[in-house]
């Protein structure tokens, strides 16, 4: 390509040129994207879809064995290759089933491991579920100005504190009954003049 004649430019570039540029993809998204362009094109046309691998099987061992192989000394050479298929055969059989057992294993370990963070969870939520209920109790259920109590002509404030205690019952003269934080017996507080 030293010169600019028009032999010295590739047949691709040459204005000449009849043949259509061929588009590659550069990419995986622009691949991806012709891909469904061609999908979208012929709407008509049937999808086939690709299915997993096929799992291996064996047939099953026959029932009539036709060739049975004697133990004497002067067996023909040709029985120790047939001896070879059989025992390869069964090897294979054998692998076959001690991957099934562990595929099994494997999937049932998986599930309950699955089940024990299903259950975990579950625990974790209702814990967390008891949590926001007592704060809501403690809180006075969240309603409006009715949850304000008054004992002895003093306000409480909402949810029924009194100097940090948890109001439970009153009594009918207005006295209020407030557990002891460490002595676990009740309290009750009467007006002595």
């Amino acid at each position: 390509m030293s010169e600019p004649i028009p032999e010295a430019i590739p047949t691709s570039q040459d204005p000449r040129n009849k043949r259509p540029t061929k588009r590659r993809a550069l990419s995986p998204t622009s691949a991806q994207a012709t891909a469904l362009t061609n999908l979208f094109s012929k709407p008509e046309r049937e999808i086939h879809m690709p299915t997993g691998p096929k799992t291996k099987t064996l047939p099953p061992p026959p029932e009539i064995v036709t060739n049975v192989q004697g133990s004497s000394a002067g067996a023909g050479s040709g029985e120790f290759h047939v001896y070879k298929a059989a025992r390869r055969r069964e090897y294979e059989r054998i692998r076959l089933m001690e991957e099934e057992v562990d595929r099994e294993k494997a999937e049932r370990e998986f599930l309950e491991k699955i089940e024990g963070m299903r259950r975990r969870d579950e625990e974790k939520t209702e814990k967390n579920r008891r949590k926001r209920r007592k704060k809501g109790e403690k809180k006075g259920g969240g309603g409006g100005a009715g949850n304000i109590k008054t004992v002895d002509g003093g306000a409480i404030s909402k949810g029924g504190m009194e100097h940090g205690k948890h109001i439970e019952e009153s009594s009918a003269d207005g006295e209020a009954v407030v557990p002891e934080a460490e002595g676990g017996g009740l309290i009750i507080h009467d007006d002595e003049d």
